[in-house]
């Protein structure tokens, strides 16, 4: 069935109207699907040097037009301009780092006989189908699309129903640099990306989003055999400990919490803070949270979501410090909030509000923090702010999740990994780790040659026939 339904998006920041495109109908995702099939095993005989080419290529395109896409994304997500310029240009780092990292993606050899060779070499998935979000969409999508492309693989892209302009115009930019085919960008809502996870023609559906859409994936390709490659939401815990500097831990805290309206996979979601400087690091905090700037969250219906937690919390006894309600106005916006008296079975303490929202909750010890900060399904990365190295290696070893940032929420070395945990998903993301989980392994075994019987006997005819000769001369 043909389906002819729009995307409206409006802005974030007064309601008006963005833009509106059409869904992919059920026709549109099924001959992206077929076209990549088609044309990636020529893609994938493309010399790997000349897919990191492709990929350089289109890391400067983007790199050209960062200041059209960060305006874009700006108007359908609230983003401001100069974070959503680094969005993109990290975006274009992250597909300059695959150009180089992707011709040198190796097997290895395997020791066997003395007459036989034996080596696994890496092979292309096929097709790879990649869901995106728009929290951070262009650096997102260059990691997954640039890992996919560079080894070999076709790659059918739908970005977030959320900021499709900003992926359509990402998609065509980048897909200049490469064969028709290769790439294709599909604009649609969930309904389109389930008909992507369910296609039987795909090989790998890779998602960064919420946890419920990631089940759902895991659903279909257990019935397809396709690879999953997720990750989730999550429930990031920082664990403050009794002997750092209050200010400094609040101001680590608000960083966390608030950077993009709470809008971060690794955003800082629930704070334990030892009672010994509580008291002080919550007047922090609740300075930091006046001084930030008021940024909308993606949308209205957000927005209630968001809300949603705090008020739950506050009727179930949580204190609200500063923020907390629906500021009068059009727009999505949402203040920076800070809540104390908080509890482990609140919702704000056990689910991704992915707000401005900093729930604390003060705890005795450091050691019952981070007893707490256990407890949750989720597993995708932690912060400990501690001066104690015992604390710090404790913490690391403790936390079930896969990654652990200690004296600071954000930061890594360039080409780190993440892979997540439990309901926050499954595989690497991001690093040379990523090259893996595109491609699969083959094993390969190579005897040595035997020749047929009657080869066998002309070879020694012919052998005796040169002695013969040589000897007579």
């Amino acid at each position: 069935m043909t389906d002819m339904r729009d995307l409206d998006i409006r802005s974030p920041h007064d309601g008006r109207s963005v833009g509106h495109l059409p869904i992919a109908t059920d026709e549109e995702v099924a001959g992206a699907v077929l076209t990549a099939r088609e044309v990636q095993p020529k893609w994938a005989a493309t010399p790997a040097a000349e897919r990191g080419a492709a990929l350089r290529q289109a890391a400067a395109v983007l790199r050209t037009h960062a200041d059209e896409l960060a305006k874009v994304l700006e108007q359908e997500t609230g983003r401001p301009v100069a974070s959503a310029r680094e969005g993109v240009l990290a975006g274009v780092s992250t597909l300059e780092q695959y150009a180089e990292l992707g011709p040198v993606h190796r097997g290895r050899s395997l020791l066997g006989s003395w007459d036989a060779t034996d080596f696994m070499v890496p092979e292309p998935r096929g097709v790879v189908v990649a869901l995106t979000p728009w929290n951070d969409p262009v650096a997102v999508a260059c990691g997954l699309l640039g890992a996919a492309l560079v080894t070999g693989n076709a790659v059918v892209h739908k970005p977030s129903e959320r900021c499709p302009h900003t992926g359509l115009l990402m998609g065509r930019l980048v897909a200049e640099a490469f064969p028709d085919g290769v790439l294709h960008t599909l604009i649609g809502d969930g309904q389109v990306g389930a008909r992507l996870a369910a296609d039987r023609h795909v090989d790998l559906v890779a998602h960064v989003g919420g946890t419920a859409t990631g089940r759902s994936i895991l659903a279909a390709t257990a019935s397809t055999g396709a690879k999953a490659l997720l990750e989730n939401g999550g429930n990031d815990a920082l664990v403050v400990d009794a002997d750092v500097d209050p200010q400094w831990a609040a101001a680590q805290a608000a960083l966390g919490a608030f950077t993009n309206a709470g809008q971060l996979c690794t955003s800082v979601e629930r704070i334990f803070v030892h009672q010994a400087i509580a008291e002080e690091f919550l007047r922090a905090l609740e300075v930091e949270a006046r001084n930030w700037v008021q940024q909308p969250l993606v949308d209205v219906e957000h927005r209630k979501l968001v809300h949603a937690h705090v008020v739950e919390a506050v009727a179930d006894g949580a204190e609200v410090l500063i923020g907390g309600e629906v500021p009068d106005g059009p727009g999505a916006f949402y203040p920076a909030t800070v809540l104390t008296r908080c509890t482990p079975d609140m919702r704000v303490m056990r689910q991704e509000t992915f707000g401005p929202v900093a729930p604390v909750r003060v705890v005795p010890s450091f050691e019952e923090g981070l007893a707490e900060a256990v407890v949750d399904e989720h597993g995708l990365a932690a912060t400990v702010l501690t001066g104690s190295m015992a604390h710090a290696q404790r913490a690391w070893r403790t936390l079930p999740v896969g990654t652990v940032k200690v004296n600071a929420v954000f930061g890594g070395a360039p080409g780190g990994a993440a892979q997540p945990r439990r309901m926050s998903g499954t595989g690497f993301g991001y690093g040379p780790e990523l090259l893996d989980e595109m491609t699969s392994m083959k094993v390969v075994h190579l005897g040595q040659f035997q020749p047929r019987r009657q080869d066998s006997a002309d070879w020694r005819r012919t052998a005796s026939a040169s002695r013969t000769v040589s000897s007579s001369t």
